[in-house]
């Protein structure tokens, strides 16, 4: 066990993985569900609910499933570079297929393209990431230099979710324009394009970061079951998981209704990508200063900040008028400024709580608590989509309509009060956190003390 301080080029390296990645989720986040509704002309309560079941059934084994057999494999290259090396191009094809639904599918057809396409394009993702992620906890064992190398990938990061969400309509109607093709053509030319982006990215990573380990990479030994039930004994990783699938649930459902609320409730939809532009770019800006935060007063504080702040910005925008307002540019900034603690913290906490389960189990197992984590993240926010699904089938929305005061009240509420809820618990919750950096070096210097036995 020991200390690793790392050179800005291998944490570039590390870190343009996870930018094609986010290209591919900030778009799914996005416009997925105004994909189904507004493109492939899917009803909103189908496709949600298809996204959600798709998840409950696949997603709640393979995340879990692949972080277990990465933390048992054996290779040449390690235990989790051969998944980023050999999924990269299938992932790269799945998320062009994802994009690529015919219209005027009966309910029953499109119910089952949507689960059919995402578990095929959700296999690759999981496979790859599962093993990305657990590399941060596998290269250094350090508090801090977790958040360091934790805050150069969420640049990436961030930047790779501008990407995503500022320019996946904007692209989809160049290529319309320019190809004179029709726009379903043109969201799967987009899909294929992210796709491709997401391979390259994934491979320089790939490729070029082959340095030891600073722990222990041999293949666990714990049988499946043990293995699981001893990650859910874990006390700490059961309370991180709790946070992060309530907030995975409010974020998803900003993420999902924010195309809905800038179009149907301020009228803005010209400006749609300049809004979400402003929102990320200020949460890219505020990674570095929400790193310093995360030095002065710990993790989940500073994650309990940002939330704060982040509602702040939910809440004010339920009172904007149903009309242009500059207002929203506000709110988007303030917004963004909260939510770069998401980007930040939990990243660098859950390598944190590995270290916990190595006193107990004598082994490192960082694929299954990535594993189980993904899975959560994913069914919470599928159940995010879903929940933004059933409200705008309940409130009677009505695609490229001019929308009720009813279905209106509707978008407003998924958009600014739900999330705020969602978030507000999440804080008390962080308060309480049991990790901090005194307890955690405890932890390491017990297994450090062991090592030397």
């Amino acid at each position: 066990m020991g200390k690793s301080r790392f050179s800005a080029g291998l944490k570039i390296r590390f870190g343009v993985g996870d930018f094609g990645l986010s290209v591919m989720t900030a778009s799914l986040q996005f416009y997925m569900l105004l994909y189904y509704t507004d493109v492939v002309k899917i009803d909103p309560a189908i496709a949600g609910t298809a996204m959600l079941v798709g998840k409950l059934t696949w997603d709640m084994i393979n995340d879990v499933l692949f972080g277990y057999l990465s933390d048992r494999t054996k290779s040449r290259w390690g235990r989790r570079r051969p998944y980023l090396l050999f999924c990269a191009v299938p992932l790269a094809l799945s998320f062009w297929l994802l994009y690529s639904l015919p219209q005027g599918m009966s309910n029953v057809l499109a119910f089952f393209a949507i689960i059919g396409t995402f578990m095929l394009f959700d296999t690759f993702h999981t496979m790859i990431t599962v093993a990305y992620y657990s590399m941060t906890a596998e290269l250094t064992t350090d508090y801090d230099e977790r958040t360091g190398l934790s805050t150069v990938r969420m640049i990436f990061s961030v930047i790779g979710y501008i990407c995503g969400a500022a320019i996946t309509t904007m692209l989809a109607a160049m290529i319309r324009d320019s190809a004179g093709i029709s726009n379903r053509a043109a969201w799967s030319e987009v899909g294929l394009i992210f796709g491709v982006l997401a391979a390259i990215t994934v491979l320089i990573t790939g490729l070029t970061v082959q340095n030891k380990p600073v722990v222990n990479d041999a293949p666990t030994k714990l049988p499946p079951i043990h293995s699981l039930i001893s990650t859910l004994k874990n006390k700490p990783f059961l309370k991180f998981v709790i946070i992060s699938s309530i907030m995975s649930t409010a974020f998803t459902v900003v993420t999902a209704m924010l195309p809905y609320f800038v179009i149907y409730q301020i009228h803005m939809e010209s400006q749609m990508s300049f809004i979400m532009m402003l929102m990320l770019v200020t949460l890219a800006v505020f990674l570095v200063p929400c790193q310093k935060v995360v030095n002065k007063i710990g993790k989940n504080k500073a994650y309990a900040l940002g939330l704060s702040i982040a509602c702040v910005g939910l809440l004010s925008s339920f009172f904007l008028p149903n009309s242009e307002t500059l207002l929203i540019y506000v709110i988007a900034f303030v917004t963004g400024l909260g939510f770069s603690s998401q980007w930040v913290c939990p990243h660098s906490m859950l390598p944190d709580v590995i270290e916990y389960d190595e006193l107990t189990t004598c082994e490192r197992r960082e694929g299954i608590f990535y594993g189980m984590w993904g899975m959560t993240g994913k069914v919470t926010g599928a159940l995010g989509v879903a929940i933004c699904g059933w409200g705008l089938k309940l409130f009677g929305y009505v695609e490229g309509a001019q929308q009720t005061a009813t279905s209106l009240l509707g978008i407003r509420l998924m958009f600014s009060v739900l999330p705020a809820v969602l978030l507000l618990i999440c804080v008390p919750l962080l308060m309480r956190y049991p990790i901090t950096r005194e307890t955690h070096a405890q932890v390491v210097a017990e297994l450090k003390k062991r090592s030397r036995l």
